[in-house]
């Protein structure tokens, strides 16, 4: 088990990094009261058997109340280990920042303007920054950047990838309403049309055979694998945790459900959380 405490100045990215940690499967806690910290870091090895991770976010509203330092010292009792991330930025573009959105910094008030709210946080939060095990600056790092930052210095697993889905359905009943990806395969040969084939469906042997020995499905089930594995990539950089790929063909009985089901064949070899559905089957 390992504790991350994240902290750093209002406007920085804490939020972003901490929304990134629990997309990587780490057990996060926003604004977390200083004072409970030892304390919860006892009651988290109780998750251990579900996170190998706990992030939790500290800002200036609880760390102005306590000695942070004599606190930090209280962790090293627990059995858990831990780093302090710390993100911080320039007084201009933290200024800009907040000028650009609606959001209040927590230590403004009628007495207390932006500017010398922000330099009051510094100084609240200085012991924490200078024990910091990763300092971040992001006065020219934007979120996908920051992001990409927080999963190489951090030591989290991921434990959520993508989950991929290859969905069949019948055109003649409509389209999935939750497809990232639609395919057409109403142009391929139609076992419907074979007298044998018939009542049987794309998890028959029989109807396999049929639509393993036709060139044109072979073909559109390679060109849909070298399309996907381009662009799966891509969906997984961007943070995404589902992604629906729909085959589609006349009645959603044959055609579809043959090449969705060789498509999770295929995909499952090469990684996990990878499920197939035939939405016009029983």
């Amino acid at each position: 088990m390992k504790l991350i405490i994240v902290s750093g100045l209002s406007g920085a990215g804490k939020t972003i990094v901490l929304h990134t940690l629990e997309d990587m499967g780490a057990y996060c806690v926003d604004n977390l009261p200083v004072s409970l910290l030892p304390a919860f870091a006892q009651q988290a090895e109780q998750l251990q058997t579900v996170h190998d991770s706990i992030a939790v976010g500290i800002d200036a509203r609880t760390a102005s109340l306590h000695d942070i330092t004599d606190l930090l010292k209280t962790l090293t009792t627990t059995a858990i280990t831990y780093e302090i991330l710390f993100l911080e930025a320039d007084d201009a573009i933290l200024i800009k920042r907040f000028s650009e959105t609606r959001r209040k910094h927590p230590l403004t008030t009628p007495n207390l303007p932006l500017v010398e709210a922000i330099k009051c946080e510094r100084k609240l939060l200085d012991p924490l920054a200078s024990q910091a095990h990763v300092r971040i600056n992001t006065t020219h790092t934007h979120v996908h950047q920051l992001r990409d930052i927080i999963r190489l210095r951090t030591t989290v697993c991921s434990a959520q990838k993508l989950s991929l889905l290859f969905q069949s359905f019948g055109f003649k009943y409509g389209l999935p309403n939750d497809a990232d990806f639609v395919f057409d395969a109403r142009c391929l040969p139609n076992p419907h049309w074979e007298t044998g084939l018939r009542a049987l469906t794309g998890l028959d042997e029989a109807v396999i055979r049929f639509l393993a020995n036709q060139p044109k499905v072979q073909q559109m089930q390679n060109d849909m694998i070298r399309f996907l594995e381009v662009w799966i990539p891509q969906f997984e950089a961007d943070n995404r945790c589902y992604l629906t790929i729909a085959i589609g063909c006349t009645g959603g009985q044959h055609r579809s459900v043959y090449l969705a089901e060789q498509l999770t064949q295929y995909f499952t070899q090469q990684r996990k959380g990878v499920l197939a559905r035939h939405r016009e089957l029983p």
